[in-house]
């Protein structure tokens, strides 16, 4: 049988009785109109009147914006314009990326919304951080100053799966994502539970959850308080749970759309959800047009003697990032690493990894494996063996 994989223009022949195929539910088609989704959401939330009720002119509104949505430009327009249209002066609007965020859609949005401020959290900056409160456990929280201090916060993030919560949602794009330092460091210790105290704890902002469809295609928009999240578990796992009867010795995991959205956290997680239907001892071939930025990990991977060797340093030293580092390396401990990137083969190679130059060449493995899948835009779905 061929597969053909449109966006790296490649078709593979895989042998009768080697193709391990997924199943899933029926797909709803992926949103035709991302603005009219965006208005409608936030005229009719879940458990929510029309958002426009809540504000009032004089409102300060904090935006927390997720960098890595697709067509992040449209929904973050959007948003502005229905705040102007309920009496928000644009002014008294500041869009909120996490640390080291690009905000390349600022170039997108409209002029009518231009005078909507900015800002790049930044955690180190003591001045620019507030203390919150202190949860039910005992710690005391500090988050962005901004998103404390303002009458309203709003927060557009993604709902995905996440490796070490089962899912990530608006609470995480909150806390650790805008605290400090320390907190930063420690993020993989901070459980989803604890996120969605922090987030009650700010008095109960209003969400936006973008689930992602194919490639930069948006499939649901849902909007309303936390209790939103169980509306969105259901449509995620309707659009991204793949099922299959077995693992298989060699998995094809691909990464569609902007490449420039492809960081490294999501590249870690598209081979995390590769290794989980790969055999021990497999083989995995991760298709990506990324080239992505690196942690402070990295010079630990690029110093170890082996996988096992950068996994004991990474828990011991605890750099930041090292949580998707950590990701990486199980998958490449639990089947070979085969990558095809824009970046050199040395850094590939460092990365415990086997560069590839053309997608052409996992044919190769394709014709010696008894048995293969396909996984499409691995860094979304969750692949589940029956």
């Amino acid at each position: 049988m061929n597969v053909c994989l449109d966006d790296f223009d490649v078709a593979f022949e895989v042998r009768d009785g080697c193709y391990v195929p997924g199943r899933r539910v029926s797909v709803a088609p992926d949103l035709p109109d991302l603005r009219a989704a965006i208005r409608q959401a936030l005229e009719t939330p879940r458990n929510f009147p029309p958002l426009r009720r809540a504000l009032t002119p004089d409102d300060r509104v904090a935006v927390v914006i997720d960098d890595q949505l697709p067509q992040l430009g449209v929904c973050v327009s959007e948003i502005l314009t229905y705040l102007q249209e309920a009496g928000i002066d644009p002014a008294a609007v500041t869009l909120i990326s996490p640390r080291g965020a690009k905000q390349a859609w600022v170039d997108d949005l409209p002029d009518a919304v231009q005078a909507a401020r900015t800002e790049i959290h930044d955690p180190s900056n003591r001045r620019a951080l507030c203390y919150l409160a202190s949860t039910r456990a005992g710690r005391r929280i500090y988050l962005n100053r901004t998103v404390v201090e303002a009458d309203f916060a709003i927060v557009l993030t993604s709902y995905r799966y996440d490796p070490t919560d089962g899912v990530h949602e608006a609470a995480r794009a909150l806390f650790p994502a805008l605290s400090d330092d320390a907190t930063l460091q420690d993020a993989g210790s901070r459980s989803l539970a604890e996120a969605s105290e922090v987030a009650w704890l700010l008095g109960v902002p209003f969400l936006v959850h973008v689930i992602e469809g194919s490639g930069e295609r948006v499939a649901h928009v849902v909007s309303g308080t936390l209790e939103s999240s169980a509306d969105c578990a259901q449509l995620l796992e309707k659009r991204w749970c793949i099922r299959y009867t077995r693992p298989a010795e060699l998995v094809i995991a691909t990464m569609t759309g902007d490449s420039r959205r492809h960081d490294f956290a999501a590249i870690a997680r598209a081979a995390r959800a590769a290794a989980s239907v790969c055999e021990a001892g497999g083989k995995i071939v991760l298709l990506t047009r990324s080239a992505p930025e690196f942690g402070p990990w990295r010079e630990i991977l690029r110093n170890a003697a082996s996988t096992d060797d950068a996994i004991r340093q990474l828990h011991q030293q605890r750099p930041v990032g090292h949580d998707l580092a950590l990701q990486w390396l199980e998958a490449a401990r639990h089947a070979s690493l085969y990558w095809l990137s824009q970046l050199d083969d040395e850094i590939v190679e460092e990365l415990f990894a086997i560069p590839m130059v053309e997608p052409e060449q996992a044919q190769r493995l394709i014709d010696a494996a008894r048995s293969c899948l396909l996984l499409e835009d691995a860094h979304k779905a969750l692949p589940v063996i029956e």
